[in-house]
């Protein structure tokens, strides 16, 4: 397993295929995507799993964290949001921060990331900020 930075058209299939498979394809196109740095881990050459991360002043958001459904429950997401942990330290920021699927809530509880108990509705989903100062 190797992560790598990549393009934002490289997590669109991902995207859909994980997150978003009953909306159109457009649904994960994101309009920030082409400003962001993208990430993907790679099973010899195949992709199966990526994130988008965002810096804005001293924070970075990451989104879309998704692995694909006969890679999951291997330590890849894990391996992944450790990696950009690691890259905001690097970039001396001082928050990461993501808006988590309620029902993921613990897998990023593992990383000392709080619930900020701020929670929205998107598509039928229900979310929370997670974060986690650094």
């Amino acid at each position: 397993m190797e992560i790598r930075e990549i393009e934002a058209s490289q997590t669109w299939q991902i995207r859909h295929e994980v997150m978003w498979p009953d909306q159109p394809f457009e649904f994960v196109q994101l309009e920030e995507d082409n400003s962001g740095l993208h990430f993907g881990v790679f099973d010899q050459e195949k992709l199966v799993s990526i994130v988008s991360c965002f810096i804005t002043n001293n924070e970075m958001q990451f989104r879309k964290l998704a692995t694909l459904e006969e890679f999951q429950q291997k330590g890849i997401a894990s391996k992944l949001l450790k990696y950009i942990l690691k890259l905001g330290k690097e970039k001396k920021l001082k928050k990461i921060w993501c808006n988590a699927r309620t029902n993921k809530k613990t897998f990023y509880e593992k990383f000392n990331m709080i619930d900020s108990r701020r929670t929205f509705i998107k598509s039928g989903q229900e979310f929370t900020i997670m974060e986690i100062l650094l």
